[in-house]
């Protein structure tokens, strides 16, 4: 470990020559410098002082910066905020990604920086869920910006999911609708129908039967929606919803179609109640069925009542 120190000490002592002037030399050397900072950073880190590689890739990010190198700049903050990350300062590490970010962009990266934001996301994600969501919604405009939705619509499915989990429901169906027609757009059908599930138990906890309904309506324009096993189910489950069937909608989310979602969604579907306590609706019919049965029971006890109303002999 000292060995390695040592060197990175070298290094950094290197980098600094680089960057004086003189009379011979008008204008620091900053992609020596640079080079030398990298060397020195890997060092550090080989050695498990990660604070000490953290400011190593700082400086090395200011060379390249220096010298206009945007690229190989924001590669080293990166790799300043994964040293952060190793010293659990996550909320710092994640602002020198995002900061990398930016810089990518800058440099004509967008896919670059779409990637580091969703690290930035994971990292952050157990710890700020609602940072977590701002940087995936950025890394999914980015990649939008540039016409790749398949990479959009998966990092709005993080969105999505965590929203829900947050509870903030009118969000998540927001994301939802759009996170389904880009998987609409690109033709992955099958997606589309797993993402109306999820927008109709969404709707269901808003307690929008309404919109719920309404997305499963237009579903239908969706290619192999009709007939699908999704569809039969959801048609089954506003049914139970809307006769305030309890048994049958506790049936529906307790299915493997439902059960085996990721699992935010699962919780969702295991959690549903219908409104006013479960209690079936009986059709007119059943009713009239009911109340013909109670005026038989009631006529019959008559009867009865008749029979012994001259005492036993």
């Amino acid at each position: 470990m000292a060995q390695k120190i040592n060197e990175a000490l070298e290094h950094i002592a290197t980098a600094e020559k680089c960057l004086k002037t003189g009379f011979l030399k008008w204008k620091p050397d900053y992609d020596s410098a640079a080079s030398e900072y990298a060397k020195a950073a890997v060092a550090f880190k080989n050695a498990k002082q990660f604070d000490q590689a953290k400011d190593a890739y700082l400086r090395e990010a200011e060379s390249h910066q220096n010298n206009r190198a945007f690229f190989h700049a924001a590669k080293a903050y990166e790799q300043a905020g994964m040293m952060l990350k190793e010293m659990q300062r996550l909320p710092e590490a994640v602002h020198l990604i995002e900061k990398a970010s930016m810089m990518f962009i800058e440099s004509g990266t967008p896919d670059t920086a779409a990637m580091a934001l969703d690290r930035a996301g994971k990292l952050i994600e157990n710890v700020n869920l609602k940072k977590a969501v701002d940087l995936y919604q950025q890394a999914a405009s980015v990649f939008e910006n540039e016409e790749r939705l398949r990479q959009s619509a998966e990092l709005l499915g993080k969105v999505s999911r965590l929203l829900v989990r947050a509870r903030r429901l009118d969000e998540a169906a927001t994301s939802l609708l759009k996170e389904k027609n880009m998987y609409k757009e690109v033709e992955n059908y099958p997606t589309c129908f797993k993402k109306t599930i999820a927008q109709v138990l969404v709707h269901l906890h808003r307690n929008d039967y309404v919109a719920a309904d309404k997305c499963v309506r237009e579903s239908y324009s969706i290619p192999g929606f009709n007939g699908s096993e999704d569809a039969t189910a959801l048609e089954q489950l506003l049914e139970g919803f809307d006769q305030q069937d309890q048994d049958q909608v506790s049936a529906i989310c307790n299915s493997p179609l439902f059960k085996y979602m990721d699992n935010d969604y699962a919780k969702l579907s295991l959690s549903l109640r219908v409104p006013g306590g479960g209690t079936k609706k009986k059709s007119p019919e059943s009713q009239q069925e009911a109340g013909e049965s109670a005026q038989n029971a009631t006529g019959t006890a008559n009867e009865e009542d008749d029979e012994y109303s001259s005492g036993l002999c």
